[in-house]
């Protein structure tokens, strides 16, 4: 159009008019959007998220305005998660509300924020786009896996706790406590025949007995650096953590109360308490425990367990040991033992168990297998000394932990040790 210009002026004129009317125009979409109203935006989704599931995280976005909106929507979701469907494209009818979703995957506990949700508005002829934040910060809360967790409670509620490893026993007519009389069985023994009541009755009566109530178990909780090791992608104190919490459901339900002390940097003390409630009380108090670069001090937690709980308990250390935490760690387990039945459960790495299966192929493999069997050979010896000094150990990988507790649990009420 510029070179005809040269021969016609009425061109000229045409093309200046269509720049002044294009710049208008341009200038008017920028102060329609400078102007437009800031949508609403509300974010629903529960106060509390499972770590390492995936969760829907619903977004409403009100449209103020009298004519279509178009945006792109990205909620500002805390870094640390994995998210996907975001960001989202949209046009908001007029005066309208639509909703969309997103999921994300949280990977550790603790408070997690929401700080915001991102706009991209875009103009009413599409020339310009103004991003807006939206202030509507929510925190929430990320509790280990209760899916998990879920699971293992509906396993327990139905009496099918052998289906994650955790043995049935037969309960009838064993333990110390009396329960009642019954007609005898022949399977029964004869130290359980009541002679008054089998004389009265001029037949055999049996005594039935139950595990003892109203114990104590408190479990002893490294949160040190070691248990920031990770298999599979979980660290160990996460494993830790679901087992506990597993433990406490099935003691409580046997009527004994649960308490819990970390050491390792984050030190908390949870005095023993019954109820169907102190799983809960648990999960909220201990949800944002975190694994710190401190080193466990075994000495110091022995002392402040034998200063804070008077009565005789079950005492669980859940820990993961070297060569060098033994000495120190044996000191402390005495200290222990002076009032409370121990129970240590020294967790190793899986990859050291993976790295044995290994094809030998090169004398670098060699020496790698010879060292590891070395090193679980004095870890063996160390654990065997323990148990010549009256201590039941456990050296098992995080995953077995949570069967693992519960069966020894079950096997100290069944032998009426504690």
């Amino acid at each position: 159009m510029s070179c005809l210009t040269v021969f016609n002026a009425k061109f000229f004129l045409l093309w200046q008019g269509s720049g002044i009317l294009l710049t208008a125009l341009c200038l008017y979409d920028y102060w329609q959007t400078r102007v437009l109203a800031t949508p609403s935006v509300t974010r629903i989704m529960p106060d509390n998220l499972p770590m390492s599931a995936t969760s829907v995280i619903r977004l409403q976005i009100q449209n103020p305005l009298h004519h279509p909106l178009t945006c792109l929507i990205h909620d500002l979701y805390p870094s640390v998660f994995e998210i996907s469907d975001l960001p989202q494209l949209h046009s908001i009818p007029a005066q309208k509300t639509i909703s969309l979703e997103y999921r994300v995957t949280p990977p550790g506990r603790g408070d997690k924020v929401f700080t915001g949700t991102e706009l991209q508005l875009f103009s009413l002829y599409g020339l310009w786009k103004q991003r807006r934040v939206i202030d509507n910060s929510q925190t929430v809360r990320v509790y280990p896996n209760f899916a998990e967790m879920t699971r293992y409670t509906l396993l327990a509620t139905e009496n099918r706790l052998s289906r994650i490893g955790i043995k049935q026993r037969q309960r009838r007519g064993q333990g110390n406590e009396f329960l009642h009389l019954r007609a005898f069985h022949e399977s029964d023994s004869q130290r359980q025949i009541h002679w008054q009541a089998s004389a009265k009755y001029q037949k055999l009566i049996a005594k039935d007995y139950q595990d003892e109530k109203d114990q104590q178990v408190i479990l002893l909780l490294d949160c040190g650096r070691r248990m920031r090791h990770q298999d599979r992608n979980r660290a160990q104190l996460d494993e830790a953590l679901n087992a506990a919490l597993l433990l406490a459901y099935v003691a409580v339900r046997q009527g004994d109360a649960v308490g819990m002390l970390t050491m390792g940097g984050d030190n908390r003390w949870l005095a023993p308490r019954k109820g169907q409630k102190r799983v809960n009380h648990l999960l909220n108090t201990l949800y944002d425990l975190e694994a710190t670069p401190h080193p466990a001090d075994y000495m110091t937690a022995a002392m402040h367990l034998n200063t804070v709980q008077n009565r005789r308990a079950l005492v669980i250390v859940v820990t993961n040991t070297r060569n060098q935490d033994h000495q120190q760690l044996a000191q402390a387990i005495k200290q222990l033992q002076r009032s409370h039945l121990v129970v240590l459960a020294d967790l190793r790495e899986q990859i050291l168990d993976e790295a044995l299966q290994r094809d030998i192929e090169n004398s670098d493999d060699a020496l790698l297998f010879s060292e590891l069997h070395q090193y679980l050979t004095a870890r063996k010896h160390y654990h065997a000394l323990l148990r010549h000094q009256g201590i039941a150990t456990l050296d098992i990988t995080a995953r077995q932990l949570p069967a693992a507790l519960v069966n020894r649990y079950l096997d100290i009420k069944a032998g009426s040790v504690l």
